[in-house]
Order: structure tokens, then C-alpha cells, then sequence
């Protein structure tokens, strides 16, 4: 087992085809995790990420703010505190930060064998 506490984590990073974002990641291959990889992303008003699909499962946790995840069909998604979304594999999906506030949220990642 391993604890990380909420100060720690590997160091503040943008991922790939995000803009206003950074991720705090907390779990992932470095802490001996084989498939998991979990992180903390916050999202500057107006921030997000771009249309792109991934092999991996995802589930995303609202923890503070709004985010409006929109997939390639048109859906929409807002994402508020409490609120979980699950993405399979392949799907395609935009983010966007909503409202005046910084967005939080937990995002789940498991690499598929």
C-alpha cells in the first residue's frame, strides 16, 4: 500500500491537447502501478482539452466547478461536484471548463491489457 497525501504527487504538468489545465498526478507506473494511473486536473475558466479519443479506459469524478465534456455525436455531459462520467475506449470527447470558477476533477485512467 502506499499513501499520498494531497500535497503530494508528481510535479504540476499540461497534458497533451489541453490548454488552462494543469494535472497533479497522484498514481501511475513510477508508484509500481501496472495499469492504473490516477490524477488531479484543474481547468482555468474557458480551459480544456480538444476532441481526441483515447485506448484507455477513463473515468472522470467532478470534485469543484463546472466542465461540459462533449462527445463526437453532439452529447453533452456537465460534470459538477459528485458527478462521475465513464468513457470507454475510443471514444472521442472535448472538455471545457464552464463558468467563473477553477474546475476540479479526479480523472481515473486504466491502460487495457
Amino acid at each position: 500500500m502506499k499513501l499520498i497525501k494531497k500535497d503530494q504527487g508528481q510535479p504540476p504538468k499540461q497534458a497533451k491537447q489541453h490548454f488552462g489545465q494543469n494535472g497533479v498526478t497522484k498514481v501511475s507506473q513510477e508508484d509500481g502501478s501496472r495499469r492504473l494511473h490516477v490524477s488531479v486536473s484543474h481547468f482555468l475558466p474557458g480551459g480544456g482539452a480538444e476532441m481526441y479519443a483515447s485506448p484507455t479506459e477513463r473515468v472522470y469524478y467532478g470534485i469543484s466547478g463546472a466542465l461540459m465534456v462533449r462527445g463526437k455525436n453532439k452529447d453533452e455531459y456537465l460534470l459538477g461536484p459528485g458527478d462521475v462520467l465513464y468513457i470507454p475506449p475510443g471514444e472521442e470527447r472535448s472538455i471545457e471548463a464552464v463558468g467563473t470558477e477553477t474546475a476540479t476533477m479526479l480523472v481515473i485512467i486504466v491502460k487495457l491489457d
